[in-house]
C-alpha cells in the first residue's frame, strides 16, 4: 500500500496526484496539536484551516479516493506528524510513501529527517500551484546587488504573457502604484463583503476548545469571511471580479472606520491553502477586465495582478533563498516586547485599535493595515522581530510562515537589513492621516510631537531615526528625512525623545 500526505495548505484538487483513482493509494490528512500548538493562533485561522481540510477529504472520497483522515479529537490522533505517519505505515502495511513539497521550512526539514529513518521508499513531488520554483528568484538575481521586486515583476510578466502586447507592457507602462492610493471618502459605495456558505463550524469550534487548544480572537459564523471549499473560492473570485475589482487599485491603500474590507478580494486564505491557483487567478482578473473595458481602468487590475505574481512569488523565492538564517535576523537590534494591546485592542491610538480590533475579530486585516499601522508601529516602539512574528503568524487566518515571515521580518521589520524592502516603512501621524479618517476621532492631535495629547507616532518615528541613524547612515532612501532630522534643534529632539521615551516605557497607557 502507498502512503501520500497531504499537509492542511495542500488542497489542491486540480494537482496530478488526483487524476486517477488508485485503491494501492491512501491519502492521509491530520488535525495536530503540532499544528496548532507552535504559536497562539485567532480562533478563526484554526477553524478555516481544519474545515476546509474537512471539506477537502469529502471531496476526495467523493471522486473515489481513499483517504485516512485523523481528526483533531481522534483517539488515535497522535498530535505529532511522525509519530501518526509510523502508526499509519504500520497499520496499512505500507510499501511506499510521497508527499508533496511543504512551503514552510520546518514541515519540509522535518519530513526529511523523518524520511532518512525509513526503510520504505519514498518520494516528493511537486506541489504543482507556484508559477516558480524555488530557486527561480535566486537565479534571476544571481550576482545582482539587490533583490528589485519591480524587475522580477516585469519578468514574470513576460513569462506568462501577462497583460502584455507582444513584448511591452499594456497600457504603456509596467507599473500604475501611483495611481493605487487614494483615500476613500464615503464614495463610491463599497459593496457588502462576499460571505461563503458555512455548517457546523460551531461544532468544529466547540471540539478545539474541548480539546484545549488555546487560541485568541473571537468567532461569529455568520460573519466568517473565509472560504472552506475550491467551489466557494471561485464565488468569492468572481464576486471580486463584478462588484469589487472595478475600484481595486484606486483604494487598494485606503483605510477607514467605517469599512473592514473596503474593495479587496480577500482570496489569501484560498491562495494559500491552495484551493485556487496564482496563475488562474490572474486569468480570470484579467479576462473579467478585457470583457468589461469600458468600465474598468487597467490600473484597477495591474495593480491586483502585482499582487498576485509579483509579490507573493517573490516573497516565497526570498523565503526560501533566505532560510533558515531568515527567522532570527534582526539587523537593527531591536529588543522591546510587543505591547499588550496587540492582543487587546484597548489603546487610544485609534487607528491601532481599529487595525487590531479588526484583526481580532475577522483574523483579517488588509495589506496597509498589516504594514502601516500594526507594523510601522511595532518598530517604531523598536520590538523585537520574533514577537512581531509570533503575533502576525498567529492572527491572521491567511498566515504561513512563507509569506508571513517575508512580510513581517522584511516588508514591516527591516530585521533583514533591506533584503526585501530598500528603505523602513515607517511613518509618522501624517501619512496615516493621508490614507484614512483614523485621526479624524482619535484622542491624539495629529500635528504634534510632543505634549500629552500629542500623537504618539510623531515622537516615536523622529525618535527611532534619531536612534537608528548609524544603522541608515549609508542609506541613499533614507537621507532626506535623515537631513530633516538634523535640522531639528537639539532643545526639540530632547523633548520628543522624552515623550518617545514615556510611550515606550509603558505603550499600553496611549
Amino acid at each position: 500500500m502507498k502512503i501520500k500526505l497531504i499537509l492542511g495548505d495542500q488542497l489542491n484538487i486540480k494537482h496530478s496526484w488526483f487524476n486517477q483513482v488508485d485503491d494501492e493509494v491512501i491519502y492521509v490528512m491530520m488535525e495536530m496539536r503540532q499544528e496548532t500548538d507552535y504559536a497562539p493562533h485567532h480562533i478563526q485561522k484554526v477553524i478555516a484551516f481544519f474545515g476546509a481540510m474537512r471539506n477537502f477529504n469529502i471531496e476526495l472520497k467523493s471522486k473515489g479516493h481513499r483517504v485516512q483522515y485523523l481528526t483533531l479529537d481522534d483517539q488515535n490522533n497522535k498530535q505529532n506528524l511522525e509519530e501518526n505517519l509510523s502508526k499509519i505505515f504500520k497499520q496499512h502495511a505500507a510499501d511506499s510513501f510521497a508527499y508533496l513539497e511543504p512551503d514552510e521550512y520546518r514541515l519540509d526539514k522535518q519530513l526529511k529527517i523523518f524520511c532518512k529513518t525509513l526503510s520504505i521508499p519514498f518520494e516528493i513531488d511537486d506541489a504543482e500551484h507556484f508559477m516558480t520554483s524555488r530557486t527561480e528568484l535566486t537565479k534571476f538575481f544571481e550576482g545582482k546587488k539587490q533583490l528589485i521586486l519591480e524587475f522580477f515583476y516585469r519578468y514574470m510578466r513576460k513569462k506568462f504573457n501577462l497583460l502584455m502586447h507582444l513584448d511591452q507592457p499594456e497600457g504603456g507602462q509596467w507599473n500604475f502604484d501611483k495611481n493605487n492610493r487614494k483615500k476613500w471618502k464615503g464614495s463610491p459605495k463599497i459593496p457588502p463583503p462576499f460571505i461563503p456558505d458555512a455548517n457546523n463550524l460551531l461544532a468544529l469550534k466547540k471540539i478545539i476548545e474541548e480539546q484545549g487548544v488555546k487560541t485568541i480572537g473571537s468567532f461569529d459564523q455568520e460573519c466568517f469571511l473565509y472560504p472552506l471549499s475550491r467551489k466557494q473560492a471561485l464565488k468569492q473570485l468572481d464576486y471580486f471580479c463584478e462588484y469589487l475589482l472595478v475600484h481595486f487599485g484606486d483604494y487598494q491603500d485606503a483605510l477607514h472606520t467605517d469599512e473592514v474590507n473596503l474593495f479587496h478580494s480577500r482570496i489569501s486564505f484560498a491562495l494559500n491553502t491552495k484551493m485556487i491557483d496564482p496563475l488562474e487567478v490572474v486569468q480570470t482578473v484579467i479576462e473579467f477586465y478585457r470583457e468589461n473595458k469600458e468600465n474598468i481602468e487597467l490600473s484597477q487590475v495591474e495593480g491586483f495582478v502585482r499582487q498576485i505574481i509579483g509579490w507573493r512569488e517573490y516573497m516565497r523565492g526570498i523565503y526560501w533563498k533566505e532560510m533558515p538564517n531568515y527567522e532570527t535576523t534582526n539587523a537593527l537590534q531591536n529588543t522591546n516586547p510587543l505591547p499588550e494591546f496587540y492582543w487587546t485592542a484597548k489603546t487610544d491610538m485609534n487607528c491601532l485599535h481599529q487595525s487590531i480590533s479588526n484583526s481580532l475579530e475577522h483574523s483579517y486585516a488588509h495589506h496597509i493595515q498589516r504594514l502601516m499601522i500594526t507594523g510601522n508601529f511595532a518598530l517604531l516602539a523598536q520590538v523585537h522581530p520574533d514577537a512581531v512574528d509570533e503575533w502576525y503568524l498567529g492572527i491572521y487566518a491567511d498566515a504561513i510562515q512563507w509569506v508571513q515571515i517575508t512580510n513581517t521580518r522584511g516588508m514591516s521589520q527591516w530585521a533583514d537589513g533591506g533584503i526585501v524592502a530598500t528603505k523602513p516603512y515607517v511613518s509618522a501621524a501624517a501619512y496615516i492621516h493621508k490614507m484614512s479618517n483614523y485621526c479624524d476621532s482619535c484622542k491624539y492631535d495629529k500635528k504634534k510631537r510632543v505634549g500629552e495629547n500629542a500623537c504618539p507616532f510623531n515622537s516615536l518615528y523622529w525618535n527611532f531615526l534619531d536612534d537608528k541613524k548609524e544603522f541608515f547612515s549609508k542609506n541613499n532612501r533614507m537621507a532626506m528625512m535623515l537631513r530633516l532630522l538634523e535640522k531639528i534643534p537639539p532643545e526639540d529632539l530632547e523633548q520628543i525623545k522624552l515623550r518617545a521615551a514615556k510611550i515606550l516605557k509603558k505603550p499600553d497607557e496611549f
